[in-house]
């Protein structure tokens, strides 16, 4: 009866638009009211599920974001990008997925990288005369390299609920993340000569030698992160607090393009994006606990077995769910809510733990990319101003490469996993 009450109480709150952490805070606090348990046992789960060091990573990786984006670093980012690969044909495309995979290492949200710098590249590549919808789309598909590629707030969470080892879960996500970047450039270039887009300049050595010394410094980010993480140099939550104190030296010693009033603004969106991740961990961490406590993950397990036994066709099944609940819900409460469920059934069919994770990620970003939840459409539609519906229309297209790359990641673990067994294991 309880356990009843409370999925009905979640998917009505849902329903109405009541946000996640509320929602999954009030259907527990039913369960527990039903149940005759005492309700200090909600705050007390509330405050366990939050008690962990490496959940510190992710207001400090939310600020670096912030940093390198008030202090005008992605213009650096974009330009060096447009001198690299402008000269291919559809050059602004391949320039767009490149400066996504550069700040990828930089910011680890696709929202950020979306309203980072979508701005500047639509408004560069509708000035050069290429389709609105083209712009959009690309921009939106190539946004979702954020969370794959370290550092990532998804994978902080996951690591967090799943107990992975974070390290381990970056690493993964390099060689997924620079596939994406591929497959996504590859459609650029089959749009480029389908639509007779142009190059965006002619390859100058020279030119591209002054973009990079200018952007020298900001590239260091992601090899600092990634390089100090590999080679054990500082944990995750360590590399997050280099990440600011480096976005802190570039903006305020090297650029001098951040003030107080930036300073300000910037802790102020970081403590509110912050706080509202958390309560979102905080609350799914009680109603984790509800799952477990009324084995909802063994029954589920049980019944996906009794459907098949083979791990791939397993995964398959749980990756048809996380993109359902990847519609409707974001992916921080997607991701906890999860997680609990999915991840006992994978252990117990001989899943890699941070093989899961990573599809679980990149099957959510889809959901970034499709309504009607959508956040990256909707950043994107405010920043372009073009309307809602056209953006999702422009990014149907790209959503069959990433599809693709996702099914590769599950049927070749290998591709995922190379790079945590080289150095983990």
């Amino acid at each position: 009866m309880a356990l009843t009450v409370l999925f009905i109480l979640l998917f009505i709150c849902l329903f109405l638009g009541v946000p996640v952490a509320v929602s999954l805070g009030l259907a527990s606090l039913a369960y527990i009211m039903i149940a005759g348990l005492p309700d200090v046992l909600l705050i007390h789960r509330m405050i366990s599920g939050i008690d962990s060091f490496p959940l510190l990573a992710i207001p400090f990786f939310i600020l670096a974001g912030h940093l390198m984006n008030t202090g005008g670093i992605t213009t650096k980012i974009f330009a060096f990008a447009r001198a690299l690969v402008g000269w291919l044909p559809g050059g602004l495309g391949h320039v767009n997925v490149g400066a996504s995979v550069v700040f990828a290492g930089m910011s680890g949200a696709a929202v950020a990288d979306a309203g980072g710098l979508g701005n500047i590249e639509i408004k560069a590549m509708r000035d050069s005369g290429y389709d609105t919808d083209f712009a959009v789309g690309v921009t939106a598909a190539s946004s979702t390299i954020g969370p794959i590629i370290p550092p990532s707030l998804p994978l902080v969470i996951y690591g967090v609920m799943a107990s992975a080892s974070i390290g381990e879960l970056f690493i993964a996500g390099l060689v997924p993340g620079l596939l994406m970047a591929v497959s996504l450039m590859l459609m650029v270039a089959w749009y480029a000569k389908k639509r007779n887009y142009p190059r965006d300049r002619h390859i100058d050595y020279g030119y591209i030698w002054k973009t990079l010394k200018a952007a020298i410094l900001p590239l260091l980010t992601p090899i600092i992160i990634v390089g100090g993480i590999a080679g054990g140099i500082f944990t995750p939550t360590e590399a997050a607090v280099a990440a600011v104190c480096y976005a802190l030296f570039l903006g305020l010693v090297v650029y001098r393009s951040l003030t107080w009033k930036h300073l300000i603004r910037v802790s102020i969106d970081t403590i509110e994006t912050s706080a509202s991740i958390l309560m979102i961990v905080a609350s799914a961490a009680v109603f984790a606990w509800i799952l477990a406590a009324n084995q909802v993950a063994v029954l589920l397990g049980d019944a996906l077995l009794g459907i098949a036994d083979n791990k791939y066709i397993l995964l398959l099944i749980m990756m048809a769910i996380t993109l359902l609940i990847g519609l409707f819900m974001e992916t921080i409460a997607a991701i906890t809510i999860l997680v609990p469920v999915l991840l006992p059934i994978a252990i117990s069919a001989g899943i890699d733990p941070v093989h899961l994770g990573i599809l679980l990620i990149l099957n959510l970003m889809l959901g970034l990319l499709t309504p009607p939840v959508g956040m990256v459409l909707f950043v994107l539609s405010e920043v372009s101003g073009v309307q809602f519906e056209r953006c999702v229309k422009a990014t149907i297209p790209f959503l069959i490469p990433l599809l693709i790359v996702l099914l590769l990641i599950t049927f070749v673990p290998e591709v995922a996993l190379w790079l945590p067994t080289a150095f983990y294991r």
